[in-house]
């Protein structure tokens, strides 16, 4: 594995990478909350042929901070890896993998240029993250998270003294509950890099006349995921359409038909005072809305669930997942 920074026609990128430079290009995207190094476990065990190239991607890592334009709805991130791979010389359309908020992007890259296979992990919904009930998308964005997290990041608690910490919201929604990976430490300093604020995470918000009173803001990575801004549906009239992999850990509370992250079913669980009842505000149902989609998608279409698995299947479940991701990659060469 080799780190370096890359510069590049929209920002300077630290990426991480493995293989010949004249290998099958692979691009890991990451999801929100980590960076490029959360898939460096599986580089020793890849085929020869492949490049991995695992850039940290805006707002994360040790890439550039540069502000993340919410309305762009992840595009900021699918225009960032063009550039990337312009700048790396890469010509021919890589295979994509995306874990979570990454799932959007590569499918938004994909839209605008090709791509040889998408690979979604625990993919964010192709309508963006949370309820679209109000005409402002109130109740989604930056305004939702609980801000003692975004603090702790801010300050770089590496503790497990509070739920909110890093480090004890990695145990609880990363990965399923009786894992925990070796490099538990290193990966603790990775989402210590977020960019916290504004322009990052969580992004900013507005108010609202509707529950719960906040709507989502212009910058930020949690507006960029919220549904005012983020979809990827028009993956459906790509052509030719790039065979789909979908990757998915039955045990997920992040991605899921009712996630704690989401304001819908914290107000159905009386969590958030003053819920307007199902008729209005129902909890998003995140993997019903991928698996219909996924249906409509005229092409070729893989599915692997990972039992008891969380958030991260590549990571809790690693050998089978890159058994798995590495025989799809060669299926479709």
């Amino acid at each position: 594995m080799t780190s370096r920074t890359v510069d590049t026609a929209r920002l300077r990128v630290n990426v991480v990478e493995h293989g010949p430079e004249d290998g099958i290009p692979v691009v890991l995207v990451h999801g929100n909350l980590s960076t490029g190094r959360f898939y460096e476990h599986l580089f020793e065990g890849a085929p020869d042929r492949y490049r991995l190239i695992a850039p940290d991607m805006r707002g994360f890592g040790a890439t550039q901070p540069m502000a993340i334009e919410a309305t762009h709805g992840l595009r900021d991130w699918a225009d960032d890896l063009h550039s990337l791979l312009q700048a790396l010389g890469i010509e021919r359309s890589p295979h994509l993998a995306g874990w979570s908020t990454g799932g959007a992007a590569i499918a938004l890259y994909a839209i605008d240029h090709g791509a040889a296979s998408l690979t979604f992990i625990d993919p964010v919904s192709p309508h963006g993250y949370g309820g679209r009930h109000f005409p402002d998308f109130a109740g989604t964005g930056g305004g939702t998270v609980d801000p003692d997290f975004p603090a702790r990041l801010a300050a770089g608690d590496r503790s497990a003294e509070a739920p909110t910490s890093p480090r004890s919201v990695m145990r609880a929604f990363y990965w399923r509950t009786d894992f925990l990976p070796a490099n538990e430490d290193v990966l603790v300093d990775e989402v210590l890099k977020t960019h916290v604020g504004d322009d990052g995470y969580p992004g900013d918000t507005t108010t609202s006349e509707h529950w719960p009173g906040v709507a989502p803001g212009t910058r930020g990575i949690l507006n960029a995921l919220s549904p005012k801004y983020c979809d990827w549906t028009g993956l459906l009239d790509v052509d030719p359409k790039p065979p789909v992999l979908w990757t998915h850990g039955t045990a997920d509370l992040v991605v899921a038909d009712g996630s704690p992250f989401e304001i819908g079913f914290l107000g159905q669980q009386g969590l958030v005072p003053g819920w307007p009842g199902e008729a209005v505000f129902p909890a998003q149902a995140m993997i019903s809305e991928i698996r219909e989609f996924l249906g409509r998608y005229d092409g070729r279409v893989e599915t692997e669930f990972f039992e008891g698995s969380g958030h991260a299947p590549f990571i809790d479940a690693a050998e089978r997942w890159s058994e798995r991701f590495f025989a799809f990659l060669a299926s479709v060469e």
